[in-house]
C-alpha cells in the first residue's frame, strides 16, 4: 500500500476548506495511506478526520534549524510516499519541494499553472477554484472541493451548553487575530444590544471565544460559552455552530465553517478582500461588502438579519 501526504499546515479556515479536496483525494486513492503534514494545534482535531490515516506535526522551526529540517527529511522519506499534494502553497513548502522531498509527483500551484502563467495572476482567482483545479491536474476526480463535509467532527455538546442557554441562539464571532485587525467590524456591542431589544424572548446572544479572546469577551453583553473555563475546541466550536439560528462573522476561521455548513448568516468584508477570493459565501450564509468597516453601520448588519429572523 501506498502512501500519499497532503501538506496543509493552517491557519483554521484554510484547514477547514481543504476537508473537501482531502476527501476527493482519499476517495480517488482508497488504497493508499493518506498522511497529513500540519501545525501541532490542529493535530487533534484532524486525527479525527475519516480522510486522513495519519497525521504528522510539523513545528514550523526557522529554516536555519538543519537539525529540525534534517529530522524532517528523515522523518518524511521513511514513508516513501508516492504522491505530494501541496494544499498550502507557501515559501516553507516551496522550500520543503526543493529541499526535504523532491518528489516527482508533487501537486502545488507552480505546477497547476498553465504555460506563461505567472503565480501572482493565479492567486487572484477564487480559493477553491484554485485548489479544484490543483487536484483535476492532479488526476483526482472532483466532487467535494467545494463543499467540505464537517459531519464527522460533529457531537453533543449539550453536557457544556446546557448551564449557558436555554433556548435559540444567535452566535456571534465579534474577534479576529491581533495580525489582521483590519478585518474586525468595531460595532458588535451595539449589534449585541439592538438584538437582545428586538429578539432577547426568543433568542440568546452567544459567543465563542478564542483562548485570547476570553478576556476581551467579558466586554460584551452575551453569554460566553467555556469548556470548564476554558475555549471550545474545534470540534466544539463546529458542534455550537451546527445548532445555531444565526451567526453574524468577520472574516476568521469561524466564518468558513458557517459557510460550508450552509448556516444562516453573515459574514463581514472590508476592502482587505473579498468574499469571492476567500470563497466565503454560500445559499445561507452571505457577505456584506464595504469599503470601510469603520463606516458599516450597526444598523444595516440588523435589516439584514431581520431579513431572515422576522
Amino acid at each position: 500500500m501506498s502512501n500519499i501526504l497532503i501538506i496543509k499546515h493552517g491557519s483554521l479556515g484554510d484547514l477547514i476548506q481543504a476537508n473537501g479536496a482531502m476527501e476527493d483525494i482519499k476517495k480517488t486513492h482508497k488504497k493508499s495511506n493518506i498522511l497529513l503534514l500540519t501545525s501541532s494545534q490542529y493535530f487533534s482535531f484532524m486525527s479525527k478526520c475519516p480522510y486522513i490515516d495519519k497525521v504528522i506535526i510539523d513545528k514550523r522551526l526557522p529554516r536555519w534549524n538543519l537539525l529540525y529540517l534534517y529530522k524532517l527529511k528523515k522523518l518524511l522519506s521513511s514513508y516513501n510516499f508516492s504522491h505530494v499534494f501541496d494544499l498550502q502553497n507557501s515559501s516553507r513548502t516551496k522550500f520543503y519541494r526543493k529541499y526535504i522531498l523532491n518528489l516527482a509527483k508533487w501537486s502545488s500551484t507552480e505546477t497547476t499553472l498553465m504555460p506563461g502563467q505567472k503565480k501572482s495572476e493565479f492567486d487572484e482567482v477564487a480559493v477553491l477554484q484554485r485548489m479544484e483545479f490543483q487536484l483535476k491536474k492532479s488526476g483526482i476526480k472532483i466532487e467535494n472541493v467545494k463543499k467540505s463535509n464537517l459531519n464527522w467532527a460533529v457531537s453533543n455538546i449539550r453536557h457544556i451548553t446546557k448551564d449557558f442557554i436555554n433556548k435559540k441562539y444567535i452566535l456571534i464571532f465579534p474577534f479576529c487575530s491581533l495580525k489582521l485587525i483590519r478585518k474586525k467590524w468595531p460595532f458588535y456591542s451595539i449589534l449585541i444590544s439592538q438584538l437582545k431589544a428586538k429578539y432577547n424572548s426568543k433568542y440568546n446572544i452567544v459567543i465563542a471565544p478564542g483562548p485570547n479572546e476570553i478576556n476581551e469577551s467579558k466586554s460584551l453583553n452575551a453569554q460566553t460559552i467555556l469548556n470548564k473555563g476554558k475555549s471550545l475546541d474545534i470540534s466544539e466550536l463546529i458542534s455550537l455552530i451546527k445548532d445555531a439560528s444565526f451567526i453574524v462573522a468577520n472574516d476568521t476561521g469561524p466564518a468558513h465553517i458557517c459557510c460550508h455548513m450552509n448556516k444562516p448568516g453573515l459574514v463581514l468584508f472590508g476592502s482587505h478582500t473579498s468574499a469571492h477570493k476567500v470563497s466565503i459565501e454560500s445559499e445561507k450564509f452571505k457577505p456584506i461588502s464595504v469599503k470601510d468597516l469603520n463606516l458599516l453601520k450597526a444598523e444595516t448588519v440588523m435589516e439584514e438579519i431581520k431579513k431572515v429572523l422576522n
